[in-house]
């Protein structure tokens, strides 16, 4: 990721769907006046997601989803199909695109109930208007029941006519689908020290930090505070050189990576408050207080209980990966139990969660607000406990109330 991108978590989702031969990659084309995808008249031409991050003015950063037909056919079709409804669960807001020629389908119908259940904002776009009478919005009404007061547009992407008008409609619904969390500029006052514990490792980018670390530096100057990074081993030196300076030099705030929190959380005096990047990523998310529930759930785990262990990025694991291999045996240190572990990342997260005890998450840094809901919300329909990396380590180093006091307290 350049260092001027704007994380992919951090942009309006905007999935595009509808039928074969509807005109989607057209319409995708012309609203982002780039060749995203391929356009062809051989039906089915899309037959994975296409996905592109970009600025989309008037809205700002965004991720355009390209999908496959909706209505393809045969066995590969259908797996087709199930890779655009898994789109729906990060889509902020979706476009469905309809040939003005021909109306609505069954495959329309089946997207609208979806995208209504999921409560996904949507805008019904009839393309190929330069080719038909300016009254199939009247037909697609009758065509899909309940959507009269849903905006349905004429657009063509040949001519260009209505695009820019899609453009201004989907800028409106994409400010809406933003939601504003705080991430650390609530906790601190201006000039305030903030010490940032980033452990140098193997498994550390090389060059570069990683997005959490980075997110936080910015909030940090960008609330006026004083952000000071500094490796584990040289975090006692660093607080007592600050000791040093008197009142005015002690840190408001301890941040660390969570895989050293034990350590860390030994150095720090009680009076300086500590807490993680992983913590304050989960309630920048929006699921901190699902996390300090499900994590509870640890200390009933028992003898082949099955844990996810879940990741949002897509990393190359290492040995002393932190989710594949320190986690577990934290757990089954602490429990004692046989326990078993299962891991998914990206975007690979399964939707039949029965066979789990737990599911331990990342802090989600890639992914957007609307991903993270759908998979607590999984979690929660089927009694599934749901906590997170640093939820769950503090909870096991016995400093769980200590790391959480800063939030709690908000």
């Amino acid at each position: 990721m350049s260092l001027n991108s704007t994380p992919s978590g951090e942009r309006v989702h905007i999935g595009f769907f509808g039928r074969r031969n509807a005109g989607k990659s057209s319409i995708v084309n012309a609203v982002t006046n780039q060749e995203i995808s391929v356009v062809s008249d051989v039906r089915g031409t899309t037959t994975d997601p296409v996905i592109k991050s970009m600025e989309l003015l008037p809205l700002g950063p965004v991720v355009i989803i390209d999908t496959p037909g909706f209505d393809d056919e045969g066995a590969l079709g259908e797996k087709r199909v199930q890779r655009a409804k898994r789109v729906l669960n990060r889509a902020d807001l979706a476009v469905l695109v309809i040939d003005a020629q021909t109306g609505a389908a069954e495959a329309d119908r089946e997207l609208i109930a979806l995208f209504k259940e999921k409560e996904i904002p949507f805008i019904v776009v009839l393309n190929k208007s330069d080719l038909v009478d300016k009254n199939a919005d009247e037909k697609v009404e009758k065509q899909i029941p309940g959507i009269s007061n849903t905006q349905i547009l004429y657009v063509s992407a040949l001519t260009g006519e209505g695009i820019n008008e899609l453009k201004d409609n989907i800028a409106a619904l994409g400010r809406e689908s933003i939601v504003e969390r705080p991430l650390i500029g609530d906790l601190i006052e201006p000039s305030e020290a903030v010490i940032l514990v980033i452990p140098i490792d193997k498994a550390a980018p090389k060059g570069r930090l990683i997005l959490p670390q980075q997110m936080m530096i910015r909030g940090i100057l960008d609330a006026d505070g004083i952000p000071i990074c500094v490796k584990q081993d040289r975090l006692g030196e660093l607080l007592k050189k600050m000791e040093l300076g008197g009142a005015q030099t002690k840190p408001g705030l301890v941040i660390t990576d969570s895989q050293v929190f034990g350590e860390v959380a030994k150095t720090v005096p009680a009076d300086i408050p500590l807490t993680s990047f992983s913590i304050l990523m989960a309630r920048y998310k929006g699921f901190l207080d699902s996390a300090l529930a499900g994590v509870k759930k640890i200390d009933d785990l028992k003898n082949g209980d099955v844990i996810l262990i879940s990741e949002g990025c897509t990393h190359h694991r290492q040995c002393g990966d932190i989710g594949t291999e320190k986690i577990p045996a934290w757990i089954r240190k602490k429990t004692g139990a046989d326990i078993r572990f299962e891991t998914s990342s990206g975007t690979g997260f399964p939707e039949d969660l029965s066979r789990y005890a737990l599911i331990i998450h990342c802090g989600a840094c890639m992914l957007n607000d609307r991903e993270v809901r759908w998979r607590m919300k999984c979690a929660a329909d089927q009694g599934i406990a749901f906590t997170n990396y640093g939820t769950a380590i503090a909870y096991m180093r016995g400093i769980l109330e200590r790391s959480t006091e800063i939030v709690r307290n908000e």
